[in-house]
């Protein structure tokens, strides 16, 4: 579904694991105010843009959290639940205080699972900003499996600063579905939060032209190119009904990404820009509104036809 692959920066202790090394990018100033955790670090800049973050000139080692502004808009998240958000991650060291990743270096927000695989100092920040609110974390060796400590260089920690978006609650499609009328496409809605099914095995001819039709049409505002939106997905080639991807199948875990700006193939930037966000959209995409010629991976050859069924379940 994407056109390029963007960093992982939803997989926080992946993030944390890798930005225990030098780290790469801009550096930060270093202020001479007094050793301290989180509450002595300064961040300035608005909300949901890309902070600038002055650090004492002692580490703080030990983890610790503030909130720097609670956020207004509906719940916070809990164990369970996901939540949209974006952050940036420094190196604190004492020296450059390098940055190790941002997702506004990455096109937009990332959907995180909050659960206990996320190190405890974020999921208490996250149970205290609601959307709209931004806090601060040191996320030090402590936070880390004791097997894990010895890999970490001293007199290092890592510093997060998250910008929450929102909780989504919304895991499918929901209202009256429709026969999208493709010919050689058959969708099957549960209904509920269980997960449709598509089925492409067909001989009959793919269409050349990208088709977009509304099996459930959603209540919401209608996605608006440069927005990133939530969406579960199943992804599969026409006649064959060999699944090459599918959100459905990884647990249910939905995914975020920018639309209308090239992020993703054509097909999905043309088909759901303009869709009201709670629906559930069939697209027949033609290879060269896809991956082209080149195809992708083992499954997707140059001259496949892809077909997706898409709930819109956010748009931020």
């Amino acid at each position: 579904m994407r056109r390029r692959s963007m960093a992982v920066l939803a997989a926080v202790p992946l993030l944390f694991a890798a930005a225990c090394g030098s780290g790469s990018g801009e550096t930060t100033g270093a202020s001479n105010s007094a050793s301290g955790g989180a509450a002595e670090i300064k961040v300035t800049g608005e909300a949901n843009a890309k902070p600038t973050v002055t650090f004492p000139s002692k580490v703080a080692e030990t983890s610790s959290m503030k909130v720097l502004t609670a956020g207004t808009v509906g719940p916070a998240a809990t164990v369970g639940t996901n939540v949209v958000a974006n952050f940036t991650v420094f190196t604190w060291d004492g020296k450059e205080n390098k940055i190790s990743g941002s997702t506004y270096d990455e096109g937009g927000p990332q959907v995180i699972p909050v659960n206990e695989q996320i190190p405890e100092v974020l999921r208490k920040g996250f149970a205290q900003t609601k959307g709209g609110g931004r806090f601060v974390s040191v996320v030090g060796k402590d936070a880390l499996p004791a097997e894990q400590q010895a890999q970490v260089p001293a007199g290092q920690s890592q510093v997060f600063v998250v910008d929450v978006v929102g909780v989504p609650d919304a895991k499918a499609a929901k209202g009256e579905a429709t026969d999208p009328g493709v010919e050689g496409v058959k969708v099957e809605n549960p209904g509920g939060d269980a997960a449709p099914t598509l089925t492409t095995k067909t001989k009959v001819k793919a269409p050349k032209k990208l088709v977009a039709k509304t099996v459930i049409k959603g209540a919401g505002p209608e996605v608006k190119s440069g927005q990133s939106i939530l969406v579960q997905y199943a992804g599969k080639i026409w006649g064959t009904d060999v699944e090459f991807d599918s959100s459905w199948s990884r647990g249910a875990q939905p995914i975020i990404f920018q639309i209308g700006t090239g992020k993703v193939i054509k097909g999905w930037d043309q088909g759901l820009v303009g869709v009201p966000v709670g629906s559930r959209v069939l697209l027949s995409i033609p290879p060269d509104l896809g991956y082209g010629k080149a195809g992708s991976g083992d499954k997707i050859k140059g001259t496949d036809t892809l077909v997706f069924l898409v709930d819109v379940l956010a748009a931020y």
